[in-house]
């Protein structure tokens, strides 16, 4: 019996084609998303002086942030759909596009609107971490893929960590607008550097673009999480913000319906309810929450003035460099987490990832008396993220077709994203609400940040608690290589 030569439609095919070049298509792809992850940091030493920068009010200054959430919420599932049927690299090579006219429309700014639309079209390249990853699949050897994806994964919280001590030393020493000067100038490298390096796949999932189910579920991104992050702004109980939540539930209720209808959805709910895609999306929410607790509650403990009794009174860069390490963390753990997929599972990986980040957590309870303690503590929680994101697209992709592998990691992006939108709102509601009187001003108390802790090693656990009923390790099915695109592949375990 001899077998049959790979379609043009399988990655097989793909490779035989143009036998990728995979270490500098893991370099590109990891550098391209971590300058991405840069964008969640970017504007953090700006945050106090934004209104007087920008000529608004502190609650209208917000958007700045806000509009970046909102739109990457958007951008993840819509762009991951658009690579799956119409090329993984143009639609990466979009993505940037998008990084870098933002950054310039945000360098140029002076007042608060051309700001907001820069900053939404910096959110909008949040589609560049999951394509990377799903360009991968496509293009990687079965031996080099795990470890390249561990990468790519765990680059979200490695841009975010190291961009604090680079964006606070940039606002510190040269003018704010420096440095969306310098977003624009790494965006543009990454674009010429995907030019040059990554091939475009074959592989396409082909059908037409669900626009309906585009816009559905934007509506109801936007309701859900505009009335999450603002929600403490306007009220939990205000008009607007229960408003907002009742609109999201209906308008993704109709979205639901509608993709169950629609011959080519935007997202296969069929797919997103099996088991495996369903908790580890769940697991993903509980890890993104984990993760922005530590980028909300660190710094501030940090700059906490030492007359408090319980702060450390250090500067927003110094902070920042206390931060950077667990980004270095994150990037060499990657590895390891490959290595444990490989031989025990993900499974294995996501729960080892939460179990640590539950440690990082409870010794924050206790050791915040000094520098170099709040350094190890955001060095153990960081490796516990990396063992965490880096299982989550083995699992993710190991349970969905070829063909919708691009859709499904930008799902699973977005997942995170509500975690860590919900992080922002429910820890921020925490910190102002315990509080201590330090002449006159309140600032959070140290029963406060010991509250964030403990909230923040709860949800460790509750990702621990959801990566335990996953199915067990089950053979490695990187790409469904007797599959025809579109045609569901087993899940392990199931």
């Amino acid at each position: 019996m001899t077998s049959s030569p790979p379609t043009p439609d399988t990655p097989e095919a793909a490779m035989t084609a143009h036998p990728p070049r995979s270490g500098p298509v893991v370099a590109v792809l990891a550098f391209g998303g971590i300058v991405v992850s840069l964008m969640q940091t970017l504007v953090v030493p700006l945050v106090p002086d934004l209104p007087e920068l920008l000529h608004s009010s502190a609650s209208d200054a917000s958007w700045a942030i806000t509009a970046t959430l909102l739109a990457g919420a958007v951008a993840t599932p819509v762009l991951g759909r658009l690579g799956d049927m119409y090329g993984k690299r143009r639609t990466l090579l979009l993505s940037l596009a998008m990084l870098v006219v933002g950054s310039v429309v945000c360098a140029l700014s002076d007042t608060l609107a051309p700001m907001i639309v820069g900053r939404a079209l910096q959110g909008f390249s949040a589609g560049v971490i999951p394509l990377g990853i799903s360009i991968m699949r496509d293009e990687l050897p079965a031996e080099r893929l795990g470890s390249a994806m561990a990468l790519m994964s765990s680059s979200l919280g490695v841009g975010g960590a190291l961009g604090l001590p680079g964006a606070a030393a940039l606002a510190e020493h040269a003018d704010w607008h420096v440095l969306f000067w310098v977003s624009a100038s790494l965006g543009a490298v990454v674009v010429a550097l995907v030019l040059a390096v990554v091939p475009e796949s074959p592989v396409r999932g082909g059908g037409r673009f669900d626009l309906v189910g585009a816009l559905g579920l934007s509506a109801g991104l936007l309701c859900l999480l505009l009335a999450i992050s603002k929600g403490a702004d306007w009220g939990w109980a205000s008009g607007v913000t229960t408003g907002l939540f009742a609109a999201a539930v209906v308008v993704l209720l109709l979205w639901s319906r509608w993709e169950l209808r629609v011959s080519g959805p935007l997202v296969d709910l069929r797919t997103t309810v099996r088991r495996q895609v369903l908790l580890t999306n769940l697991a993903s929410i509980v890890i993104g929450f984990a993760m922005f607790g530590m980028s909300l509650v660190l710094p501030q403990l940090l700059q906490m003035p030492e007359a408090t009794g319980y702060g450390l009174g250090q500067s927003m860069m110094t902070a920042g460099l206390c931060l950077g390490p667990s980004g270095l963390v994150m990037m060499a753990i990657s590895p390891l987490s490959a290595r444990i997929t490989a031989t025990r599972g993900p499974k294995t990986s996501l729960m080892l990832g939460a179990a640590v980040i539950a440690v990082g957590y409870g010794m924050g309870i206790f050791l915040m008396d000094a520098v170099w303690q709040i350094v190890v503590i955001s060095c153990v929680i960081g490796a516990g993220i990396g063992l965490a994101y880096s299982a989550m697209p083995a699992l993710i992709m190991s349970a969905v077709p070829v063909s919708e592998t691009g859709a499904a990691n930008g799902l699973n992006t977005l997942m995170r994203s509500i975690g860590t939108s919900t992080a922002s709102a429910v820890v921020g509601v925490v910190l102002a609400h315990m509080t201590t009187e330090f002449g006159p001003v309140e600032l959070p108390s140290l029963d406060g940040f010991r509250t964030a802790f403990a909230i923040g090693g709860g949800a460790a656990l509750v990702a621990l608690a959801v990566a335990s009923l996953l199915p067990g390790r089950g053979p490695d099915r990187r790409t469904a290589t007797s599959e025809r695109p579109g045609t569901p592949e087993p899940v392990a375990g199931r």
